[in-house]
């Protein structure tokens, strides 16, 4: 399940991104107000989110942050990983951080695999193909299929 903290990233990602196409820097503030979001726990997101190169910040007066790359480089999976990690539901469905389930006995064995497998690409996919810009462009009447 999404996690409050990463829809809470996707929508200060895309307050960044809103502001002057995200080459405009945007005090966390701003985003807080505006997304109604605690203004601490807003920090800690927003410092992920430059952490893993999302973002850049700046201090001051005139600082604040700003995308690192453009909207349309940056997908919801993107803001996603960044805060909750792998998209898969179990570990072993894993792409990026793969491990054998702590209840599992013989992942050769194992029945659900294959199906939280195919989860995992079906999830990724949608989020994969949806970048920020796009977000922006058609909020709310988004049609992702091929």
């Amino acid at each position: 399940m999404l996690s409050s903290k990463a829809k809470y990233a996707v929508r200060a990602a895309l307050q960044v991104a809103e502001a002057g196409g995200g080459s405009d820097w945007v005090q966390v503030a701003e985003i807080a107000r505006r997304e109604a979001i605690s203004r601490k726990f807003l920090e800690a997101i927003l410092v992920r989110l430059r952490d893993e190169g999302l973002l850049e910040s700046r201090r001051g007066a005139q600082g604040g942050y700003r995308l690192a790359r453009p909207a349309q480089d940056i997908s919801v999976a993107d803001v996603i990983r960044s805060i909750d990690g792998p998209l898969a539901l179990t570990p072993c469905a894993s792409r990026t951080r793969y491990g054998q389930c702590q209840d599992c006995v013989e992942v050769s064995r194992c029945r659900l695999q294959p199906l939280m497998q195919q989860a995992r690409d079906a999830v990724a996919e949608v989020l994969e193909r949806c970048s920020l810009a796009t977000l922006i462009a058609a909020p709310g009447t988004l049609s992702l299929h091929a």
